[in-house]
């Protein structure tokens, strides 16, 4: 078949045609994409309409390093924000609809999400090489310092006062930021991509898989459950997706009758029984090939195999490590380099404990990356899917409603406090702890109004500073 060329004037003009200028606001950017996908037959948004900059490997992994890895505060959520805000809205490297496709498949691969988003992009500048750079380049920040803070842990713990007045102060502040992160995130993953419209569908897988949490069902079964069930509704297939809606909560009720409620400890494997270093490594590779949808299924997974199975990890520890976590700027699965520091200590070798952290580590963050690299051009195929648009649409739709409760139970966490601290105290203590709970809450409030009036880079990281110094005063005796 013979191939027509245009006129070279004629594609100069395609090209200015289809071109957006890059000093218009983001809003004029969003309104050229929804005048694009209303006149074009790729109304699901499918297309690159790619603006990636080619970097070398030094300059990407200080853009990755520097715009990411060290401003990676508030947990996933705020890290996911953060991407979009930087390299979809303000720098324009891809596509919103874009962006969202490939969010959603990232949804379903093991790993934390924000380090995929960030090898993906690394990926579309530089190549494979180039994904590895980035991926690294974000996790870096946040290893050095959970590596320092597990150091500081072995040798003073939380018993210390004026560390423990600090981090009291920050608990609230950074629940603020992962809800005010997950009201950016849903801002755009409940919207039609043609009309931009809020479709009510999408709101109902959001607020159907947060009471499926709730009821205790498996987050990977909601999650699949409504990509499906929305596929069918976008092919206006109503009986199917009523039947599969309606069967999710009968199959719940008999496994319950018959089986009873699902317990923790049947997630355990029995492969840490001991913390070795072999015995981390899997740990940790395990962890990290289960951690679908990132920490939040992983964190589950690694307590019952430390503390409820092998009983080598305090539970009040291991709650440490998950809050030190989640103040660090760095992917929450980083948890795992705290826990390997610490089982690995219990010889009270330095050297062993640093090993510990080092392998488990290594073995969380193996899968991500293994699929992100290795299966790069398979997810770019998939992301442009049109067929499999509207399952990631539902899919995406019911990460919402995960990730806003797990806001609310992070939320909850950071103003009570660690009840289990407050149970081994005597009387006058445990009184004293109940009272922190108002100036926490005060925290919480004033750093949601914050997070929402200033929109600046340096906010969350101002906020974090501010908060250490204040539980000086607020919650030291």
């Amino acid at each position: 078949m013979a191939t027509v060329l245009a006129p070279p004037d004629q594609k100069k003009a395609d090209v200015e045609s289809q071109r957006v200028d890059p000093v218009d606001p983001p809003q004029a950017y969003e309104k050229k994409l929804t005048s694009d996908a209303g006149s074009s037959s790729d109304h699901m948004g499918l297309s690159d309409n790619s603006n990636v900059p080619k970097l070398s490997y030094l300059q990407l992994f200080w853009f990755f390093f520097y715009n990411f890895g060290l401003f990676a505060w508030g947990g996933p959520v705020a890290q996911i924000a953060l991407i979009k805000e930087k390299l979809v809205v303000q720098d324009r490297w891809i596509t919103l609809p874009r962006f969202q496709r490939v969010f959603s498949v990232y949804q379903i691969l093991p790993g934390p999400e924000a380090a995929e988003l960030c090898m993906f992009f690394g990926c579309l500048s530089a190549g494979r090489i180039g994904g590895i750079i980035a991926g690294i380049a974000f996790v870096l920040p946040g290893f050095v310092l959970m590596l320092l803070a597990s150091y500081l842990y072995s040798l003073a713990g939380f018993e210390n006062k004026y560390f423990n007045a600090s981090f009291r102060a920050l608990q609230p502040i950074v629940a603020a930021m992962i809800l005010r992160a997950t009201h950016k995130i849903a801002d755009h993953s409940v919207r039609k991509h043609d009309t931009k419209k809020t479709d009510p569908f999408l709101i109902m897988a959001a607020i159907c898989t947060a009471i499926n949490m709730a009821l205790r069902i498996n987050i990977f079964i909601s999650l699949g459950l409504y990509g499906v069930i929305y596929t069918f509704i976008a092919r206006r297939l109503w009986i199917p997706a009523a039947t599969l809606f309606i069967l999710q909560y009968v199959g719940f009720a008999l496994y319950v009758v018959f089986r009873g409620v699902p317990s923790p400890v049947s997630l355990a494997l029995g492969i840490a029984k001991t913390p070795s270093l072999i015995n981390l490594f899997v740990l940790g590779l395990v962890a990290g090939t289960l951690s679908f949808g990132g920490a939040y299924t992983a964190i589950p997974f690694v307590q019952v195999e430390a503390v409820l199975m092998g009983a080598w990890l305090p539970q009040s520890v291991f709650i440490d490590g998950i809050a030190i976590g989640n103040i660090l700027p760095a992917p929450l699965v980083i948890f795992a380099t705290f826990v390997g520091f610490q089982g690995a200590y219990l010889d009270g070798s330095i050297g062993n404990a640093f090993a510990g952290a080092v392998v488990i580590t290594l073995g969380m963050f193996f899968p991500c990356f293994l699929f992100t690299i290795a299966g790069h051009e398979l997810l770019e195929k998939l992301v442009r899917n049109k067929f499999l648009a509207s399952f990631f649409d539902g899919l995406c739709g019911a990460v919402i409603g995960v990730i806003a409760v797990i806001a609310m139970q992070i939320l909850k966490a950071s103003v009570e406090g660690a009840l289990d601290r407050v149970k081994e105290k005597p009387l006058g203590e445990a009184i004293t702890a109940t009272a922190q709970v108002g100036p926490a809450a005060v925290l919480y409030m004033l750093a949601l109004v914050v997070l929402y009036k200033f929109t600046n880079k340096y906010t969350a990281l101002l906020l974090v500073i501010m908060g250490a110094v204040a539980g000086q005063f607020l919650f030291l005796d």
